[in-house]
């Protein structure tokens, strides 16, 4: 059947199918991406061959209707594994795209120093690592590889401080048609003792509000804890700042959407990210929420065993 045969089959029985390609740097985390975008509703096929695409969507044009509901929403996997030039991925999106078939790019990173840990941890060893090379080189040339992939993407997401729940939580964001719409915010507590957050777009520092950390029934638990919440935010100067807080962003927060920003990093810090910025991150969370925007929690720091530090 011809290109132009396909494209009026498609018009005239209509139905949407739209193809999510996935791809990204290996440990960055492809394969949770996968379970959860399946989750969402997609049929997901793992490391297709590019030049596979097209046929693929006109196995869905030439379907019966029945069988159509199984494959609207599809998301393929494509990545340095293929072995093939990318330029053939983008000549089969162009194929399909003409079927009157659309389709996204996601591209899922993670900064090098995490997928090296990734790796370390899992000890598994990356697909383009040479014998005797240190892993830190074959990422940097995966990184190179997928350079123009990433430069088409319509989305990048960065899985560096994301929980399995987070990712699930920026997947949804970012495939939902109500989040396409919408930016996501996502709201970090962190301790400065461990460094700044690089991803970060905006940071607050709440090392001037009264520590938990020196009152021992309080030391171990942290933010999310009702004591502990309860002690940070019933201090003058914590209410004042949480309400100039949430004033700020909610002013913000529109003129960054209509810049084009669809992914916000604040990032809010203590000494030792357990107990004064995860209560902060918490309320400012919860206020996003309740304001409608879509908003995700994380706390990097908030695991560490406060008995084994110098400073909570």
């Amino acid at each position: 059947m011809t290109l132009a045969a396909l494209k009026r089959e498609r018009e005239q029985f209509g139905g949407e199918m739209e193809f999510l390609i996935i791809s990204g740097l290996s440990g960055a985390g492809k394969s949770t991406v996968i379970k959860t975008v399946e989750d969402l509703g997609y049929y997901a096929v793992d490391n297709m061959p590019v030049t596979l695409i097209p046929s693929f969507a006109e196995l869905y044009v030439k379907s019966s209707v029945q069988d159509r509901g199984k494959f609207e929403r599809v998301a393929l996997v494509t990545d340095i594994r293929a072995g093939q030039s990318f330029d053939a991925l983008f000549a089969s999106l162009d194929l399909i795209r003409a079927m009157n078939c659309e389709y996204r790019i996601l591209f899922i990173e993670s900064k090098p120093e995490i997928i090296i840990r990734r790796y370390k941890e899992s000890r598994r060893r990356h697909p383009l690592q040479r014998d005797g090379e240190p892993l830190s080189e074959a990422i940097k040339r995966e990184m190179a590889l997928l350079a123009p992939v990433r430069d088409h993407a319509d989305h990048i997401l960065d899985t560096s401080i994301l929980s399995p729940s987070a990712l699930r939580t920026h997947l949804e964001g970012l495939l939902t048609g109500a989040a396409r719409r919408r930016m996501v915010v996502t709201v970090m507590s962190f301790g400065f003792k461990y460094g700044l957050p690089l991803e970060s777009d905006l940071i607050f520092d709440m090392r001037f509000l009264p520590n938990p950390y020196h009152i021992p029934e309080l030391r171990p638990l942290s933010g999310l804890d009702e004591p502990v919440a309860e002690f940070v935010g019933r201090w003058p100067q914590t209410q004042d700042f949480l309400a100039r807080l949430k004033d700020m962003i909610g002013s913000l927060l529109p003129q960054y959407a209509e810049e084009g920003k669809s992914v916000l990093v604040i990032s809010i810090g203590c000494t030792g990210g357990r107990h004064r910025s995860v209560m902060t991150a918490k309320a400012l969370y919860d206020d996003l929420r309740e304001c409608g925007h879509y908003a995700v929690l994380t706390h990097r720091d908030i695991g560490r065993d406060p008995e084994r530090e110098a400073e909570g």
